[in-house]
């Protein structure tokens, strides 16, 4: 037994030894794979710090350019990638807007050229927004190759970045350390970042909306301060057009009228590249503009510098090419003005503060006739002041001081019967200047019933007889009586100074005068006008094509020339006409 005993111990310690081996073998691996899932769980639990830390970074502040900026540095960090970028997408949804790098220097940029638009694979992300991991970027069919001077880049993770169901952009990651591939933990650590920088790129976008809206009203309330006083409409057009380009982001801001069939740059705030465009007119029949300006909505164009390539007017207006992203409001039509067009146009390449479907332009360009209205009813008002004005004392010259001279003209008159021949004739002489007073004031107060601005018939009279002084060596007399400007019909004014001009150039041509009278009168139901001078007076065929024209201007205003000698010497040429009658 002892032996048998000896044997079964002897046996039983070595499957003791040998199941030691075989436990401690699987308890290394045990212990090996335990080590590797704790530090996938420390890994794990470091990533996950390392994108709680930079949730919280990338909502730092609220503004929106450096969100962008926070963004793809964050997404570089965490997946240890080189080079990132985030490609926002344009309003068409084909194209990028912006492109915002990360690992790429301005020097570097610059040779590298334009930033991309969204061909190739960011194209195919714009289209299948979905993440993409890529081992080799150049073996991709969707893939165009590097512009000159482009750093080499290999590896490739994308990922959308979703502002609730609309796709804001797209992060773009390439190059891990020692050329390593892009994991499955970085597609998903980068796709929870991405959503929540979605969060914070749309709470960004939503303050800036605000701040842009609250910046809108802001101007609105300073302009609406501006028309509580005098407005001068130059300086508030102006202003307009200023507080527009700034509120907007613009480069461009204008305000252009309609006048005679064309748009007339009023107002313009643009680099002085641009300032040429002051003052210059644009004819209507440019493609759409009529149907922008008879329309009660906005139109946003969103590359002006391409409209205008397409149309073939580049070449005009090459200033043009700098222009991208163009609001055009239409004003209404207001009491002084038929219209017109405020337009804020962004550089090429960069967005406009203006938040899509608000019409806060359109609120500025009402503005803009409301300022040109509010000008006009000012002036209006002043002029109205004025020929109240007018009317007082008017009225005090004839009820007063006419009646007053005209009393005293008769009592000087009466008076010549009781004194001297001698005394007499003075007495004569101081009547005829009462006389010729009394004329001047009634033509006076017929001046002071004329309305400032409008056209005046004694005004071109005066200003026709002027220019013949030189000719004629000496300045001719004029003298107007009754009421020119309200009396004589407005059609009938063009046919009656052409009638004085041919008047004037027949003496200077043929009469050798050295005296003229031009007399315009309104005499009940008929205007004259007389023309005197003291020549060698009419013989023969003289004259005929000049009388010609008179008689045929008289027959147009239903009236008659006629002709008789001046005594002691020269011609008298007289010109009737009804003032009931419209020419023919």
């Amino acid at each position: 037994m002892t032996g048998v005993e000896g044997e079964h111990k002897a046996s039983w310690d070595e499957g003791a030894l040998e199941f030691a081996g075989l436990s401690r073998v699987r308890l290394d691996a045990l212990l090996q794979e335990l080590l590797g899932r704790v530090d996938e769980i420390m890994d794990s639990q470091e990533r996950l710090r390392a994108l709680l830390d930079a949730v919280v970074g990338i909502g730092a502040d609220l503004d929106l350019n450096s969100t962008l900026d926070r963004i793809v540095t964050a997404a570089c960090e965490l997946v240890g990638a080189r080079y990132g970028a985030l490609g926002v997408v344009g309003p068409d949804g084909k194209r990028l807007s912006r492109f915002i790098t990360h690992g790429v220097d301005a020097d570097q940029i610059a040779q590298i050229g334009p930033y991309p638009e969204g061909h190739g694979i960011l194209g195919l992300l714009i289209e299948h927004p979905e993440p993409l991991r890529l081992t080799d970027l150049s073996e991709h069919p969707r893939s165009f190759g590097f512009p000159p001077n482009h750093p080499p880049m290999k590896s490739f993770l994308g990922v959308p970045i979703r502002t609730r169901e609309y796709v804001f952009g797209n992060l773009y990651l390439t190059e891990k350390p020692d050329h390593a591939d892009f994991t499955e933990d970085d597609e998903r650590t980068v796709t929870a970042l991405a959503a929540a920088a979605g969060v914070v790129i749309d709470n960004a976008r939503l303050y800036a909306d605000t701040e842009r809206r609250r910046r809108w009203h802001e101007v609105t309330a300073e302009i609406t301060q501006l028309m509580l006083g005098q407005v001068d409409p130059h300086e508030a057009l102006q202003l307009i057009a200023t507080r527009a380009r700034e509120v907007s982001g613009s480069l461009v801001g204008a305000v252009l009228l309609r006048q005679d069939g064309h748009l007339v740059v009023e107002a313009l705030d643009a680099p002085a590249s641009f300032q040429a465009f002051r003052g210059r007119r644009i004819a209507l029949d440019q493609p759409g503009l009529a149907d922008i300006l008879d329309s009660d909505e906005q139109v946003v164009i969103e590359d002006l510098a391409d409209l205008v390539k397409e149309s073939g007017r580049l070449t005009e207006a090459p200033e043009l090419e700098e222009l991208g992203r163009t609001i055009l409001a239409p004003l209404p039509a207001g009491s002084s003005t038929a219209g017109g067009v405020l337009v804020v146009a962004a550089a090429t390449g960069t967005a406009l503060g203006v938040t899509p479907g608000t019409d806060l332009v359109r609120m500025f360009a009402n503005q803009a006739t409301l300022a040109l209205d509010r000008a006009q009813a000012q002036r209006d008002q002043s002029v109205l002041a004025v020929l109240e004005d007018r009317d007082r004392i008017a009225r005090d010259l004839h009820d007063l001081v006419i009646q007053r001279l005209f009393a005293t003209g008769l009592q000087l008159q009466g008076m010549q019967r009781m004194v001297r021949p001698d005394v007499q004739e003075r007495i004569s002489k101081a009547v005829e200047d009462i006389d010729t007073t009394i004329r001047d004031l009634r033509a006076a107060i017929f001046e002071l019933h004329h309305q400032p601005g409008q056209s005046s018939l004694r005004a071109n009279v005066q200003s026709l007889v002027a220019e013949y002084a030189e000719p004629l060596g000496f300045r001719p007399r004029l003298v107007c009586d009754g009421p020119l400007d309200t009396a004589v019909p407005a059609s009938a004014r063009p046919q009656i100074l052409a009638a004085i001009g041919e008047s004037l150039s027949n003496v200077v041509r043929h009469a050798q005068a050295t005296d003229v009278l031009v007399e315009v009168s309104v005499t009940g139901t008929e205007v004259v006008a007389r023309v005197s001078d003291d020549g060698v007076g009419i013989s023969g065929n003289s004259r005929q094509s000049g009388l010609r024209n008179l008689r045929e201007r008289a027959e147009a205003l239903g009236g008659a020339v006629r002709i008789a000698p001046n005594d002691p010497h020269g011609t008298v040429l007289e010109l009737r006409a009804p003032l009931n009658a419209a020419p023919s």
